[in-house]
Protein backbone atom coordinates (compact mmCIF):
# COMPACT_ATOMS: atom_id res chain seq x y z
CA UNK A 1 0.00 0.00 0.00
CA UNK A 2 1.32 3.76 -0.93
CA UNK A 3 0.41 4.92 2.27
CA UNK A 4 2.34 7.67 3.15
CA UNK A 5 2.52 9.08 -0.94
CA UNK A 6 2.89 12.56 1.25
CA UNK A 7 6.23 11.84 3.23
CA UNK A 8 7.60 9.67 0.32
CA UNK A 9 7.04 12.39 -2.37
CA UNK A 10 8.34 15.11 -0.30
CA UNK A 11 11.05 14.28 -0.60
CA UNK A 12 11.35 11.99 -3.78
CA UNK A 13 9.10 14.14 -5.53
CA UNK A 14 12.08 -14.52 8.98
CA UNK A 15 10.35 -17.52 11.38
CA UNK A 16 6.27 -17.43 10.56
CA UNK A 17 6.70 -16.31 7.41
CA UNK A 18 8.86 -20.00 6.15
CA UNK A 19 6.19 -21.71 7.84
CA UNK A 20 3.57 -19.84 5.37
CA UNK A 21 4.69 -22.63 2.93
CA UNK A 22 2.69 -24.90 4.76
CA UNK A 23 -0.02 -25.25 1.36
CA UNK A 24 1.94 -26.71 -1.43
CA UNK A 25 -0.39 -26.96 -4.05
CA UNK A 26 0.52 -25.41 -7.75
CA UNK A 27 -2.12 -22.76 -8.89
CA UNK A 28 -3.83 -25.22 -11.10
CA UNK A 29 -4.32 -27.59 -8.13
CA UNK A 30 -7.58 -27.45 -6.34
CA UNK A 31 -8.43 -24.70 -4.73
CA UNK A 32 -11.27 -23.08 -1.74
CA UNK A 33 -14.28 -21.20 -3.49
CA UNK A 34 -16.08 -18.57 -1.98
CA UNK A 35 -19.65 -17.75 -3.12
CA UNK A 36 -20.53 -14.05 -1.48
CA UNK A 37 -23.83 -12.55 -1.47
CA UNK A 38 -24.45 -9.20 -0.08
CA UNK A 39 -26.64 -6.48 0.09
CA UNK A 40 -25.75 -2.64 0.78
CA UNK A 41 -28.52 -0.13 2.36
CA UNK A 42 -27.23 3.20 1.75
CA UNK A 43 -29.60 4.99 4.73
CA UNK A 44 -28.17 2.65 6.86
CA UNK A 45 -24.75 2.02 6.19
CA UNK A 46 -24.92 -1.59 6.55
CA UNK A 47 -23.93 -4.61 4.30
CA UNK A 48 -25.86 -7.52 5.12
CA UNK A 49 -24.97 -10.73 3.44
CA UNK A 50 -24.02 -14.78 3.13
CA UNK A 51 -20.36 -16.32 2.82
CA UNK A 52 -20.37 -20.03 1.49
CA UNK A 53 -16.86 -20.93 1.56
CA UNK A 54 -15.95 -24.27 0.20
CA UNK A 55 -13.37 -24.99 1.97
CA UNK A 56 -10.31 -27.22 -0.05
CA UNK A 57 -7.31 -28.99 2.97
CA UNK A 58 -4.27 -28.49 1.29
CA UNK A 59 -2.24 -28.98 4.35
CA UNK A 60 -0.87 -31.57 5.76
CA UNK A 61 -3.20 -31.55 8.73
CA UNK A 62 -6.28 -32.63 9.78
CA UNK A 63 -8.56 -29.87 10.85
CA UNK A 64 -10.87 -29.61 13.29
CA UNK A 65 -11.79 -25.64 13.11
CA UNK A 66 -11.75 -23.40 10.51
CA UNK A 67 -10.73 -19.47 11.61
CA UNK A 68 -12.10 -16.38 9.45
CA UNK A 69 -10.23 -12.64 9.67
CA UNK A 70 -13.10 -10.35 10.70
CA UNK A 71 -11.67 -7.55 9.76
CA UNK A 72 -14.83 -4.94 9.90
CA UNK A 73 -14.15 -5.72 13.96
CA UNK A 74 -11.57 -3.03 13.77
CA UNK A 75 -13.95 -0.01 13.42
CA UNK A 76 -15.96 -0.99 16.71
CA UNK A 77 -15.94 1.81 19.08
CA UNK A 78 -14.05 0.03 21.02
CA UNK A 79 -11.47 -1.81 19.31
CA UNK A 80 -8.07 -2.27 21.39
CA UNK A 81 -6.54 -1.79 17.84
CA UNK A 82 -7.26 1.52 15.97
CA UNK A 83 -7.91 1.33 12.14
CA UNK A 84 -6.46 5.15 11.85
CA UNK A 85 -3.26 6.36 13.63
CA UNK A 86 -3.99 9.68 15.41
CA UNK A 87 -1.78 11.19 12.64
CA UNK A 88 -4.53 10.48 10.18
CA UNK A 89 -7.63 10.63 12.26
CA UNK A 90 -8.50 14.12 11.03
CA UNK A 91 -8.17 13.01 7.35
CA UNK A 92 -9.90 10.06 7.72
CA UNK A 93 -12.83 11.02 9.76
CA UNK A 94 -13.78 13.99 7.95
CA UNK A 95 -17.39 14.19 9.83
CA UNK A 96 -15.68 13.43 13.11
CA UNK A 97 -15.17 10.14 14.84
CA UNK A 98 -17.26 7.28 13.45
CA UNK A 99 -17.70 3.71 14.11
CA UNK A 100 -18.97 0.43 12.13
CA UNK A 101 -18.07 -3.22 12.73
CA UNK A 102 -18.75 -6.61 12.00
CA UNK A 103 -21.59 -8.63 13.81
CA UNK A 104 -21.71 -12.64 12.43
CA UNK A 105 -25.80 -13.47 12.90
CA UNK A 106 -25.22 -17.33 12.26
CA UNK A 107 -23.22 -19.69 10.50
CA UNK A 108 -24.24 -23.00 9.28
CA UNK A 109 -22.56 -26.79 8.52
CA UNK A 110 -20.67 -27.08 11.63
CA UNK A 111 -20.45 -27.62 14.98
CA UNK A 112 -20.64 -24.58 17.18
CA UNK A 113 -18.79 -21.13 16.31
CA UNK A 114 -17.45 -18.42 18.71
CA UNK A 115 -15.72 -14.97 17.85
CA UNK A 116 -12.78 -13.94 19.66
CA UNK A 117 -8.73 -13.22 19.36
CA UNK A 118 -6.72 -10.01 20.39
CA UNK A 119 -9.39 -7.69 19.68
CA UNK A 120 -12.98 -9.73 18.46
CA UNK A 121 -11.55 -10.24 15.06
CA UNK A 122 -11.10 -14.23 15.08
CA UNK A 123 -14.54 -15.88 14.07
CA UNK A 124 -13.28 -19.49 14.76
CA UNK A 125 -15.99 -22.42 13.15
CA UNK A 126 -15.79 -25.50 14.88
CA UNK A 127 -16.57 -28.39 11.98
CA UNK A 128 -19.13 -31.18 12.74
CA UNK A 129 -16.57 -33.59 11.23
CA UNK A 130 -12.54 -32.89 10.67
CA UNK A 131 -11.53 -32.18 7.20
CA UNK A 132 -8.56 -34.12 6.28
CA UNK A 133 -5.97 -33.33 3.59
CA UNK A 134 -6.93 -32.96 0.09
CA UNK A 135 -10.87 -33.24 1.30
CA UNK A 136 -13.52 -30.45 1.16
CA UNK A 137 -15.82 -29.13 3.77
CA UNK A 138 -18.42 -26.17 3.21
CA UNK A 139 -19.53 -23.74 5.66
CA UNK A 140 -22.37 -20.96 5.43
CA UNK A 141 -21.66 -17.81 7.28
CA UNK A 142 -24.43 -14.99 7.52
CA UNK A 143 -23.18 -11.59 8.30
CA UNK A 144 -23.78 -7.28 8.84
CA UNK A 145 -20.67 -5.10 7.66
CA UNK A 146 -21.49 -1.39 9.82
CA UNK A 147 -19.59 1.08 7.48
CA UNK A 148 -18.23 4.08 9.75
CA UNK A 149 -17.81 7.32 8.01
CA UNK A 150 -14.32 7.03 7.23
CA UNK A 151 -12.25 7.78 4.05
CA UNK A 152 -10.39 3.98 4.76
CA UNK A 153 -10.01 0.77 3.06
CA UNK A 154 -13.45 -0.22 4.63
CA UNK A 155 -15.78 2.74 4.76
CA UNK A 156 -18.17 5.03 3.53
CA UNK A 157 -16.05 7.99 2.40
CA UNK A 158 -17.20 11.27 1.06
CA UNK A 159 -17.67 10.56 -2.38
CA UNK A 160 -17.87 6.60 -2.27
CA UNK A 161 -18.20 3.43 -0.36
CA UNK A 162 -14.97 1.59 0.06
CA UNK A 163 -15.75 -2.30 0.54
CA UNK A 164 -12.05 -3.93 1.09
CA UNK A 165 -12.17 -6.48 3.73
CA UNK A 166 -15.63 -6.48 3.63
CA UNK A 167 -16.06 -10.09 4.80
CA UNK A 168 -15.00 -12.85 6.46
CA UNK A 169 -12.05 -14.18 5.38
CA UNK A 170 -10.23 -17.92 6.00
CA UNK A 171 -6.86 -17.03 7.84
CA UNK A 172 -4.05 -17.99 6.01
CA UNK A 173 -2.47 -21.01 7.15
CA UNK A 174 0.99 -22.17 8.60
CA UNK A 175 2.78 -25.03 10.19
CA UNK A 176 2.14 -23.08 13.41
CA UNK A 177 -2.11 -23.32 12.71
CA UNK A 178 -3.93 -20.36 11.39
CA UNK A 179 -2.72 -16.55 11.39
CA UNK A 180 -4.91 -14.83 13.36
CA UNK A 181 -4.43 -11.05 11.70
CA UNK A 182 -5.10 -8.02 14.75
CA UNK A 183 -5.96 -4.63 12.38
CA UNK A 184 -2.56 -2.80 12.99
CA UNK A 185 -2.87 1.00 11.99
CA UNK A 186 0.66 0.86 10.49
CA UNK A 187 1.23 -1.49 7.38
CA UNK A 188 -0.74 -3.91 5.91
CA UNK A 189 -2.35 -6.39 8.47
CA UNK A 190 -3.77 -8.65 5.87
CA UNK A 191 -2.30 -12.63 5.16
CA UNK A 192 -4.61 -15.06 2.89
CA UNK A 193 -4.28 -17.55 1.00
CA UNK A 194 -5.26 -17.62 -3.25
CA UNK A 195 -9.26 -19.05 -3.65
CA UNK A 196 -11.71 -18.85 -6.82
CA UNK A 197 -14.71 -16.37 -6.42
CA UNK A 198 -18.40 -15.64 -7.59
CA UNK A 199 -19.66 -12.48 -5.46
CA UNK A 200 -23.23 -10.86 -5.89
CA UNK A 201 -23.75 -7.89 -5.14
CA UNK A 202 -26.91 -5.75 -4.90
CA UNK A 203 -27.12 -2.39 -4.38
CA UNK A 204 -28.51 1.01 -5.14
CA UNK A 205 -28.65 1.53 -9.27
CA UNK A 206 -27.43 5.23 -8.58
CA UNK A 207 -24.20 3.98 -7.64
CA UNK A 208 -21.19 2.47 -10.37
CA UNK A 209 -19.64 -0.20 -8.66
CA UNK A 210 -15.62 -0.56 -9.70
CA UNK A 211 -15.14 -4.44 -9.01
CA UNK A 212 -11.48 -7.25 -8.25
CA UNK A 213 -13.84 -9.81 -10.29
CA UNK A 214 -15.18 -9.70 -13.87
CA UNK A 215 -18.56 -8.78 -14.41
CA UNK A 216 -20.76 -11.98 -15.27
CA UNK A 217 -24.17 -10.49 -14.91
CA UNK A 218 -26.00 -7.10 -14.08
CA UNK A 219 -30.01 -6.89 -13.59
CA UNK A 220 -31.69 -3.46 -12.20
CA UNK A 221 -35.17 -3.46 -10.93
CA UNK A 222 -36.71 -1.26 -8.46
CA UNK A 223 -34.07 0.94 -7.88
CA UNK A 224 -31.37 -1.56 -7.41
CA UNK A 225 -28.77 -2.98 -9.07
CA UNK A 226 -27.47 -6.39 -8.87
CA UNK A 227 -24.61 -7.56 -10.33
CA UNK A 228 -22.65 -10.40 -10.11
CA UNK A 229 -18.85 -11.04 -10.69
CA UNK A 230 -16.04 -13.94 -10.92
CA UNK A 231 -12.56 -14.04 -10.19
CA UNK A 232 -10.22 -17.49 -10.16
CA UNK A 233 -7.33 -17.57 -7.70
CA UNK A 234 -6.78 -14.67 -5.78
CA UNK A 235 -6.28 -14.07 -2.22
CA UNK A 236 -9.32 -11.31 -2.06
CA UNK A 237 -11.54 -8.91 -3.56
CA UNK A 238 -13.04 -5.89 -2.95
CA UNK A 239 -15.51 -2.88 -4.31
CA UNK A 240 -15.65 0.46 -4.55
CA UNK A 241 -19.15 2.27 -5.24
CA UNK A 242 -20.04 5.91 -6.25
CA UNK A 243 -22.75 8.04 -7.65
CA UNK A 244 -19.53 10.15 -9.02
CA UNK A 245 -17.69 7.89 -10.97
CA UNK A 246 -16.47 8.86 -14.73
CA UNK A 247 -14.88 5.28 -16.24
CA UNK A 248 -11.85 5.25 -19.33
CA UNK A 249 -11.09 1.90 -20.34
CA UNK A 250 -7.93 1.21 -22.76
CA UNK A 251 -6.05 -2.61 -23.08
CA UNK A 252 -3.14 -3.70 -22.09
CA UNK A 253 -2.26 -6.78 -24.10
CA UNK A 254 -5.74 -8.47 -23.91
CA UNK A 255 -6.13 -6.79 -20.05
CA UNK A 256 -8.86 -4.50 -19.94
CA UNK A 257 -7.95 -1.36 -17.43
CA UNK A 258 -10.87 0.30 -16.55
CA UNK A 259 -10.14 4.10 -14.34
CA UNK A 260 -12.72 4.98 -12.02
CA UNK A 261 -12.09 8.79 -11.68
CA UNK A 262 -14.22 11.38 -9.58
CA UNK A 263 -12.31 14.81 -9.81
CA UNK A 264 -8.86 13.63 -11.48
CA UNK A 265 -7.92 16.86 -13.99
CA UNK A 266 -5.75 14.58 -16.43
CA UNK A 267 -7.54 10.83 -16.47
CA UNK A 268 -6.10 9.94 -19.52
CA UNK A 269 -2.65 10.38 -18.35
CA UNK A 270 -3.47 8.42 -15.16
CA UNK A 271 -4.77 5.58 -17.71
CA UNK A 272 -1.83 5.59 -19.71
CA UNK A 273 0.36 4.96 -16.58
CA UNK A 274 -1.79 2.39 -15.51
CA UNK A 275 -2.06 0.60 -18.93
CA UNK A 276 1.48 1.03 -19.56
CA UNK A 277 2.74 -0.38 -16.00
CA UNK A 278 0.52 -3.64 -16.95
CA UNK A 279 2.28 -4.26 -19.90
CA UNK A 280 5.63 -3.23 -18.52
CA UNK A 281 5.07 -5.95 -15.05
CA UNK A 282 3.85 -8.39 -17.38
CA UNK A 283 6.83 -8.08 -19.79
CA UNK A 284 9.72 -7.99 -17.00
CA UNK A 285 7.84 -10.15 -14.47
CA UNK A 286 5.43 -12.43 -16.12
CA UNK A 287 2.06 -12.38 -17.35
CA UNK A 288 -0.99 -10.57 -14.98
CA UNK A 289 -3.56 -13.18 -14.28
CA UNK A 290 -6.77 -11.65 -14.26
CA UNK A 291 -8.86 -10.32 -17.40
CA UNK A 292 -9.53 -6.82 -16.15
CA UNK A 293 -7.72 -4.34 -13.47
CA UNK A 294 -9.91 -1.60 -12.28
CA UNK A 295 -8.01 1.52 -10.71
CA UNK A 296 -10.02 3.23 -8.74
CA UNK A 297 -9.84 7.11 -7.64
CA UNK A 298 -12.14 7.09 -3.90
CA UNK A 299 -11.59 9.18 -0.88
CA UNK A 300 -8.77 7.44 0.99
CA UNK A 301 -6.70 8.84 4.05
CA UNK A 302 -3.28 7.07 2.47
CA UNK A 303 -1.95 7.30 -0.93
CA UNK A 304 -3.87 4.11 -2.10
CA UNK A 305 -4.38 0.38 -1.59
CA UNK A 306 -3.99 -2.98 -3.43
CA UNK A 307 -6.38 -5.40 -3.69
CA UNK A 308 -6.24 -8.18 -6.64
CA UNK A 309 -7.36 -6.82 -10.12
CA UNK A 310 -8.33 -3.23 -8.19
CA UNK A 311 -6.04 -0.75 -6.40
CA UNK A 312 -6.99 2.70 -5.20
CA UNK A 313 -6.21 5.51 -5.35
CA UNK A 314 -6.56 8.43 -2.89
CA UNK A 315 -8.46 11.62 -4.85
CA UNK A 316 -7.25 14.32 -4.73
CA UNK A 317 -3.34 13.72 -5.13
CA UNK A 318 -1.42 16.06 -7.13
CA UNK A 319 -0.50 15.33 -10.39
CA UNK A 320 2.57 13.64 -9.80
CA UNK A 321 1.68 11.66 -6.65
CA UNK A 322 -1.47 10.65 -8.56
CA UNK A 323 0.65 8.66 -11.83
CA UNK A 324 3.26 7.43 -8.81
CA UNK A 325 0.57 5.63 -6.85
CA UNK A 326 -0.67 4.51 -9.39
CA UNK A 327 2.05 3.14 -10.80
CA UNK A 328 3.32 1.54 -7.57
CA UNK A 329 -0.18 0.16 -6.50
CA UNK A 330 -0.50 -1.60 -9.91
CA UNK A 331 2.88 -3.55 -8.87
CA UNK A 332 1.34 -4.66 -5.93
CA UNK A 333 -0.96 -7.12 -8.50
CA UNK A 334 2.91 -9.15 -9.49
CA UNK A 335 4.16 -8.20 -5.24
CA UNK A 336 0.73 -9.32 -3.08
CA UNK A 337 -1.76 -9.76 -5.30
CA UNK A 338 -0.16 -12.77 -7.34
CA UNK A 339 2.89 -13.40 -5.43
CA UNK A 340 1.46 -13.41 -1.70
CA UNK A 341 4.08 -12.82 1.44
CA UNK A 342 3.31 -12.14 5.14
CA UNK A 343 3.02 -8.73 5.30
CA UNK A 344 2.34 -9.00 9.26
CA UNK A 345 6.26 -9.92 9.35
CA UNK A 346 8.19 -9.03 6.14
CA UNK A 347 6.22 -5.97 5.52
CA UNK A 348 9.52 -5.24 3.38
CA UNK A 349 8.70 -7.90 0.94
CA UNK A 350 5.97 -6.33 -0.82
CA UNK A 351 6.33 -2.88 -0.17
CA UNK A 352 9.85 -2.65 -0.87
CA UNK A 353 9.76 -4.43 -4.00
CA UNK A 354 6.46 -2.36 -5.02
CA UNK A 355 8.94 0.15 -4.75
CA UNK A 356 11.57 -0.60 -6.46
CA UNK A 357 9.11 -2.26 -9.75
CA UNK A 358 7.41 1.32 -9.97
CA UNK A 359 11.51 2.37 -9.76
CA UNK A 360 12.18 0.20 -13.14
CA UNK A 361 9.40 1.36 -14.33
CA UNK A 362 9.80 4.71 -14.28
CA UNK A 363 13.59 4.32 -15.37
CA UNK A 364 12.24 2.96 -18.91
CA UNK A 365 9.70 5.32 -18.88
CA UNK A 366 11.14 8.52 -18.67
CA UNK A 367 8.75 10.71 -20.12
CA UNK A 368 6.95 11.06 -16.24
CA UNK A 369 9.94 12.32 -15.16
CA UNK A 370 11.19 10.43 -12.71
CA UNK A 371 14.54 8.67 -12.66
CA UNK A 372 16.48 6.16 -11.25
CA UNK A 373 19.02 8.10 -9.32
CA UNK A 374 16.39 10.68 -8.07
CA UNK A 375 14.09 8.05 -6.84
CA UNK A 376 17.30 6.06 -4.94
CA UNK A 377 18.65 9.34 -3.60
CA UNK A 378 15.27 10.57 -2.25
CA UNK A 379 14.60 6.88 -0.14
CA UNK A 380 18.56 7.36 1.12
CA UNK A 381 18.18 10.75 2.02
CA UNK A 382 15.02 10.18 3.97
CA UNK A 383 16.01 6.65 5.54
CA UNK A 384 19.30 8.80 6.83
CA UNK A 385 17.25 11.77 8.37
CA UNK A 386 15.06 9.07 9.93
CA UNK A 387 18.54 7.19 11.09
CA UNK A 388 19.66 10.54 12.57
CA UNK A 389 16.39 11.76 14.05
CA UNK A 390 15.89 8.15 16.26
CA UNK A 391 19.22 8.21 17.14
CA UNK A 392 19.53 11.81 18.57
CA UNK A 393 15.84 11.15 20.15
CA UNK A 394 16.77 7.20 21.68
CA UNK A 395 20.22 6.86 22.04
CA UNK A 396 19.45 3.97 19.22
CA UNK A 397 17.87 3.03 15.67
CA UNK A 398 16.40 -0.05 15.07
CA UNK A 399 16.57 -0.95 11.57
CA UNK A 400 16.37 -4.37 11.92
CA UNK A 401 13.56 -5.70 8.40
CA UNK A 402 12.48 -8.75 9.63
CA UNK A 403 9.86 -7.90 12.30
CA UNK A 404 6.39 -7.62 13.16
CA UNK A 405 4.34 -4.66 12.05
CA UNK A 406 3.26 -4.63 15.99
CA UNK A 407 6.92 -3.60 16.37
CA UNK A 408 7.00 0.03 14.45
CA UNK A 409 6.70 2.97 16.61
CA UNK A 410 4.72 4.29 14.10
CA UNK A 411 4.34 5.18 10.01
CA UNK A 412 7.66 7.32 10.03
CA UNK A 413 9.73 3.88 11.16
CA UNK A 414 7.75 2.08 9.16
CA UNK A 415 7.95 4.11 5.58
CA UNK A 416 11.41 4.37 6.31
CA UNK A 417 12.55 0.24 6.86
CA UNK A 418 9.35 -1.12 4.81
CA UNK A 419 9.45 1.69 1.59
CA UNK A 420 12.87 3.23 1.83
CA UNK A 421 15.33 0.67 3.08
CA UNK A 422 13.59 -2.31 1.13
CA UNK A 423 14.13 0.47 -1.65
CA UNK A 424 17.78 0.35 -1.04
CA UNK A 425 18.57 -2.80 -0.20
CA UNK A 426 17.12 -4.13 -3.93
CA UNK A 427 18.78 -1.10 -5.77
CA UNK A 428 22.29 -2.42 -4.07
CA UNK A 429 21.55 -5.86 -5.27
CA UNK A 430 20.72 -4.64 -8.76
CA UNK A 431 24.61 -3.54 -8.51
CA UNK A 432 25.98 -6.36 -7.12
CA UNK A 433 24.59 -8.80 -9.76
CA UNK A 434 24.31 -7.12 -12.94
CA UNK A 435 20.46 -5.54 -14.84
CA UNK A 436 20.24 -9.33 -16.22
CA UNK A 437 20.57 -10.95 -13.66
CA UNK A 438 18.88 -9.21 -11.28
CA UNK A 439 15.60 -9.25 -13.97
CA UNK A 440 15.80 -12.61 -14.31
CA UNK A 441 15.74 -13.58 -10.40
CA UNK A 442 12.65 -11.64 -10.08
CA UNK A 443 10.94 -13.42 -12.98
CA UNK A 444 12.33 -16.55 -11.10
CA UNK A 445 10.50 -15.57 -7.84
CA UNK A 446 7.60 -14.38 -9.70
CA UNK A 447 7.15 -17.50 -11.60
CA UNK A 448 8.06 -20.03 -9.05
CA UNK A 449 5.55 -18.44 -6.46
CA UNK A 450 2.47 -17.24 -8.01
CA UNK A 451 -0.57 -18.15 -6.41
CA UNK A 452 1.39 -18.98 -3.05
CA UNK A 453 2.46 -17.38 0.23
CA UNK A 454 6.77 -16.81 -0.63
CA UNK A 455 8.63 -16.78 2.34
CA UNK A 456 11.62 -14.01 2.34
CA UNK A 457 13.60 -17.30 1.81
CA UNK A 458 12.48 -18.32 -1.22
CA UNK A 459 12.75 -14.82 -2.32
CA UNK A 460 16.62 -14.26 -1.66
CA UNK A 461 17.12 -18.26 -2.70
CA UNK A 462 16.19 -16.92 -6.14
CA UNK A 463 19.22 -14.49 -6.14
CA UNK A 464 21.34 -16.80 -4.75
CA UNK A 465 21.34 -18.89 -7.23
CA UNK A 466 22.51 -16.38 -9.30
CA UNK A 467 25.97 -17.84 -8.75
CA UNK A 468 26.81 -14.95 -6.43
CA UNK A 469 27.58 -14.93 -2.62
CA UNK A 470 24.73 -13.30 -1.32
CA UNK A 471 23.79 -14.80 1.82
CA UNK A 472 25.63 -12.04 4.07
CA UNK A 473 23.77 -9.03 1.86
CA UNK A 474 20.73 -9.95 2.83
CA UNK A 475 21.84 -11.00 6.61
CA UNK A 476 23.15 -7.64 6.47
CA UNK A 477 20.05 -5.70 5.34
CA UNK A 478 17.46 -7.91 7.82
CA UNK A 479 19.88 -7.45 11.00
CA UNK A 480 20.11 -4.03 10.25
CA UNK A 481 23.95 -3.80 10.24
CA UNK A 482 24.47 -2.08 6.96
CA UNK A 483 25.01 1.05 7.07
CA UNK A 484 23.60 3.32 4.40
Amino acid sequence: MKKFISVLLAVCTVALAAGLAACKREPAAEISRYEIFAIYDGENRTLTGTVNLDYYNCTDNELSDLKFNLFGNAFRENATYKPVSQTYETKAYYAGKSYGGMEITGVENCAGWTVGGEDENILTVNLTTPVYPEQRVSVKISYTLTLAKVNHRTGVTERSVNLGNFYPILCAYSKEGFIECPYYSCGDPFISECADYSVTLDFPAEYTAASSGKAVSETEADGRKKCEYSLKNARDFAFVLSDKFQVATEQADGVTVNYYYISDASPQSSLAAATESVKYFSKTFGEYAYPALSVVETPFCYGGMEYPALTMVAEGLKSEENIYTVVHENAHQWWYAMVGSNQLQNAWQDEGLAEYSALMFFENNPTYGFTRNGIVNAATTAYRAFFSVYNQLNGKVDTTMDRNLSEYSGEFEYVNIAYNKGLIMFDMLRHSVGDEKFTNCLNAYFTQNKGKIASSEDLFGCFLKCGVDLEGFFDSFMDGKILI
